[in-house]
């Protein structure tokens, strides 16, 4: 099975149709939360996504944008994005992101996979560091997990006894590449598609991932999108400056 990855879309529809236009031939979509916020285009996002499949996981800011969770612990900026998307979006709308199933979730003929937001063991969970991830990559059951939320595409594994990193390294700063990266028997892994709408890596450009099941190779992609009209749809809806030059930063 060729499963197709996309986390952290932020309501950022010039990098999704991007990634989708880019993508190799895939059997199943899955969406590892954070479908909106900080974007400007949420209800564009979400009836593409929807349109895409059904095996989704929620996010912080799709639970934040629909009121499942309130904002104490967001930054001023992403509590304001995720204030303007709740009222930009549309009630259909509002009620699929708050119906949106905690993860993890698991997909019928992926045996030993699983597919979270933040970690396996708390959805919330930030999993940045080798630090972070040795907790999940020993406790969890489950040898393969896919996840979002820190928006830094890579993978973390272990052998059960040394834990390490992997950041694929990419030729170019805007061209669209591809890496691979065999999970290999055995081992234990976390892996990180990276963020279609808002890397944070220091490449602009909008990440995703494909997984080979058959061939257990996880391939990493990168894609150039229409940087400006994501970042003038940002400004015309008057949401914080910030969130439009972050994009050309990858930051």
């Amino acid at each position: 099975m060729r499963v197709l990855l996309l986390s952290d879309i932020h309501s950022n529809l010039e990098a999704l149709e991007a990634c989708l236009a880019a993508a190799p031939a895939y059997d199943v979509v899955v969406n590892l939360g954070d479908i909106v916020g900080y974007g400007a285009s949420p209800n564009e996002v979400i009836e593409r996504s929807r349109g895409l499949g059904k095996f989704f996981v929620r996010g912080n800011h799709d639970k934040a944008a629909s009121g499942l969770m309130d904002l104490k612990d967001f930054n001023p900026i992403a509590g304001m994005a995720a204030i303007w998307t709740r009222e930009h979006v549309s009630p259909e709308n509002l009620q699929w992101l708050r119906a949106l199933p905690r993860g993890p979730i698991y997909v019928d003929g992926l045996d030993g996979v699983q597919f979270v937001h933040g970690s396996p063991m708390d959805e919330d969970d930030y999993v940045v560091t080798l630090h972070d991830a040795i907790e999940p990559l020993m406790v969890s059951p489950t040898p393969v997990t896919f996840f979002g939320h820190s928006h830094l595409q890579g993978s973390f594994w272990s052998n059960t006894v040394t834990p390490d990193v992997y950041r694929p390294v990419y030729r170019t700063v805007g061209q669209a590449e591809t890496v691979e990266f065999p999970l290999r028997e055995g081992q234990h892994f976390l892996v990180n598609p990276g963020s279609v709408g808002q890397p944070r890596d220091g490449d602009w450009r909008a990440a995703f991932a494909v997984f080979d099941s058959d061939a257990r190779i996880v391939t990493f992609c990168r894609v150039p999108y229409n940087l400006k009209d994501a970042q003038d749809r940002i400004l015309a809806a008057n949401l914080p400056q910030r969130l439009a030059t972050r994009l050309a930063a990858g930051r």
